[in-house]
């Protein structure tokens, strides 16, 4: 069964983020909150913890992982912005956006788009997202928690662990969950094209 953690939603107990992040880098797939719901995530290069997530989720080839972002630098390490781009995701991160974008080498090819060699790429202004991904240095490979059949995201942390505690290993909650999957911009072609209008605002790219 997966471990339950409870996060101060203002001030995460580092003790607990460094539990957490311990786990990820021991192969461990966890369900944490952003500001846009529950998502999924593992460490980047964790093969399993993706196959996993696809299970999960009953996901094809085509889907778009996410890399979840602790800062604008972090996030220009592994997708590719030019200047209109750059300015444009600029403005609107920390935020409920996700922007399909083309990925830099550092990004495993298991996790791309299979004709693109595109990613999702965001930056959630959510203190546990945040503090997670600066204790592990690096972005988490994340999916929005949807489950195959259900309309919307799952956003609270007790119904994770009753309904997937067998299936994760470790269940974040710290109480504020936004409830609005994220708006995603896809910039692939160069252009924005708003492909899901979610909690951001999707008339600023539109």
């Amino acid at each position: 069964m997966a471990r339950y953690f409870d996060v101060h939603p203002d001030n995460p107990q580092p003790r607990t983020i460094d539990k957490i992040v311990a786990m990820l880098r021991d192969d461990a797939l966890i369900a944490y909150p952003t500001d846009s719901g529950f998502a999924l995530g593992c460490q980047l290069g964790n093969a399993a913890g993706l196959d996993r997530i696809r299970a999960i989720r009953n996901l094809d080839k085509h889907h778009h992982f996410t890399l979840v972002c602790g800062d604008f630098a972090q996030l220009g390490q592994f997708v590719h912005l030019d200047n209109d781009v750059f300015r444009a995701v600029r403005a609107a991160t920390p935020g409920p956006y996700t922007f399909i974008l083309p990925a830099t080498r550092e990004v495993p090819r298991r996790m791309l788009h299979p004709k693109k060699r595109t990613v999702g790429a965001r930056i959630p202004d959510h203190r546990t997202a945040h503090a997670l991904v600066e204790a592990l240095g690096e972005p988490i490979l994340s999916s929005t928690l949807l489950l195959p059949g259900d309309a919307d995201a799952m956003t609270q942390g007790w119904e994770i662990a009753e309904r997937l505690g067998h299936q994760l290993d470790a269940v974040l909650d710290s109480g504020d969950c936004g409830e609005t999957p994220t708006t995603v911009i896809d910039y692939s072609s160069g252009a924005a094209e708003v492909v899901r209008v979610g909690a951001g605002d999707a008339s600023r790219f539109e």
